[in-house]
């Protein structure tokens, strides 16, 4: 599981013996959980409106940069595209695979300097991670973009002989061209019809030329067949054509337009390989700051809520829990035993009420704090 409970209880007479109790309950005798402690530093309390104010603030900011890190992890695996089974290892923070910087945890005190308030240093993150937001948000649109026009030219050149490009199939001596009366036109015939093809072109019209078809092109399922005739001829050709099952492809050979078109297919196809790799690192890199803040705002939200549960000098034990898939249930109850001490109102707490600071209304209330991190990012699992 990827599943991590980031919770804190008050400190017994030192925070070790709160650190002692709780793997003494979790691991020693049951091994509910892995347990790390989760270390916060000694951050600046401010007064208690802006806790309580700032309790609400970071519950927006940590779902807005979740959904940051998430569009940014989203993003790279859409980018890598057959290569998206590399994803886990281009998704790390700070170097690291993302579980071992989360059990690893220790403040950047060059990004999120300890001396600025609470309130300053949830703005840096605020501002660091639209900014993020932002940036992706351009390059995403200019590489889908030009990830589009240059499926629209491949889907163009591949696909049935009804509708695909012709360009890459046909040469200029398979045509008449520059004379005033005569035309090569091009007729997709089903294989199953071939014979019946060869019988009859001649005589679908006056003024075809006679002997005039080649065979120039085949697929899976029909042939595409060059056919020479009179000008004046076309329109009844075409009717007949169509009478017969044959379909008459509007093409006129053209070598500029030809020409272009596969020059922009190349163009397309190297700017899209040269974007590719600055992209990527891009993303890596704003991948690792967006999850570092995106942590870093759990701290802050822990060191908030703690103090408003359970008051001054700060005296807590944060702790970072790993849940075993098939304890999660027992695990929970073992918690609920060990902490419910802390709130004797927490069996008949509504959750759908809104006490400042607490956040009730937005997840499921415990008598300690508990945060929620998910490592697993992505949408699909391999």
């Amino acid at each position: 599981m990827t599943e991590f409970w980031l919770i804190s209880a008050p400190g017994e007479k030192t925070c070790q013996q709160s650190w002692d109790k709780m793997m003494m309950a979790t691991t020693h005798t049951t091994n509910l959980s892995t347990n790390n402690k989760f270390n916060i530093p000694d951050l600046k309390v401010g007064t208690l409106d802006v806790l309580v104010g700032l309790s609400d603030e970071l519950t927006k900011l940590d779902t807005f940069v979740e959904s940051v890190v998430k569009k940014v992890a989203q993003y790279m695996a859409d980018v890598l595209e057959d290569s998206r089974d590399k994803i886990q290892e281009n998704l790390l923070a700070n170097g690291v695979d993302l579980v071992t910087y989360v059990t690893r945890f220790q403040w950047d005190m060059a990004k999120y300097p300890i001396k600025q308030s609470l309130k300053n240093i949830s703005e840096i993150i605020s501002k660091q991670v639209s900014q993020i937001d932002n940036d992706l948000k351009a390059r995403a649109s200019a590489y889908n973009n030009l990830k589009g026009n240059l499926q629209n030219l491949e889907r163009k050149n591949a696909g049935s002989l009804l509708t695909r490009s012709l360009a890459d199939i046909v040469k200029k001596e398979d045509f008449i061209l520059d004379s005033e009366y005569l035309l090569t036109m091009l007729v997709v015939v089903p294989k199953i019809n071939y014979v019946e093809w060869q019988k009859t072109y001649e005589t679908l019209s006056e003024m075809v030329v006679p002997r005039s078809t080649n065979l120039l092109f085949e697929d899976h399922d029909s042939g595409l067949f060059s056919v020479t005739l009179f000008r004046k001829a076309i329109d009844d050709f075409k009717h007949k054509a169509r009478e017969n099952k044959f379909t008459v492809r509007d093409f006129q050979y053209n070598d500029e337009e030809m020409k272009a078109d596969k020059e922009e297919l190349t163009r397309l196809s190297t700017d899209k390989k040269k974007q590719f790799g600055p992209l990527v690192r891009w993303l890596k890199v704003n991948f690792s700051e967006a999850f570092i803040a995106w942590i870093h705002i759990k701290a802050l939200r822990v060191f908030v809520e703690s103090v408003l549960r359970y008051g001054l000098p700060v005296n807590f034990q944060a702790m970072l829990l790993q849940p075993h898939k098939k304890n999660i249930k027992k695990l929970r109850e073992v918690l609920y035993d060990l902490y419910k001490h802390l709130d004797g109102s927490a069996n008949i707490i509504d959750a759908a009420m809104d006490i400042p600071g607490l956040n009730l209304s937005q997840q499921e209330y415990y008598p300690y704090v508990y945060y929620k991190i998910d490592c697993n990012l992505l949408d699909f699992k391999f």
